[in-house]
């Protein structure tokens, strides 16, 4: 499961936001692709994803624990905790149009999950642990969700500011 939710999170947020502009009466306006794709990745790999991590940091701690490749730790209810209120902004972000709660949004994922990957770096590099919760899928969409949330929100600012 650790290895495909997060895949599976950002499939369906590139296929939902496809679709949405696929469906969209023609001429569509400007910046509505960029507004999709945020919509969905704050629905999915924001939302949904620190959801499901909440859940299990914070109910299956000793399975979410072994599949990091690390022993439970009392800590993992704080992380479970950040990725709920992560998790609820996002979803509410998706439902949203206002542009600096998205933004706030992306610093808040930025921050946790830029220091997630550097953790799972780390302990690459020190330790040699490759297990799927921390060099799979997690790793990767711990560095593409936060950067593409950037970059959106860059290519959507000027539209922001009119």
């Amino acid at each position: 499961m650790v290895f495909w939710v997060p895949i599976l999170t950002w499939v369906l947020a590139l296929a939902c936001a496809g679709l949405a502009i696929f469906r969209a009466p023609s001429p569509r306006p400007p910046g509505f692709v960029i507004d999709r794709l945020l919509r969905t990745i704050l629905l999915f790999p924001v939302g949904l994803e620190s959801l499901w991590a909440a859940l299990g940091h914070i109910v299956f701690a000793a399975q979410a624990a072994a599949s990091i490749g690390w022993a439970p730790s009392p800590f993992q209810f704080e992380v479970g905790v950040a990725n709920l209120g992560i998790g609820l902004a996002g979803v509410v972000g998706a439902f949203l149009s206002s542009w600096h709660y998205r933004l706030a949004v992306a610093i808040m994922t930025t921050g946790f999950l830029g220091g997630a990957a550097a953790g799972h770096m780390v302990q690459i590099a020190a330790t040699g642990n490759l297990a799927a919760g921390n060099a799979g899928p997690i790793l990767y969409t711990d560095v593409l969700t936060p950067l593409s949330l950037l970059v959106l929100l860059a290519l959507s600012w000027r539209r922001a500011r009119a």
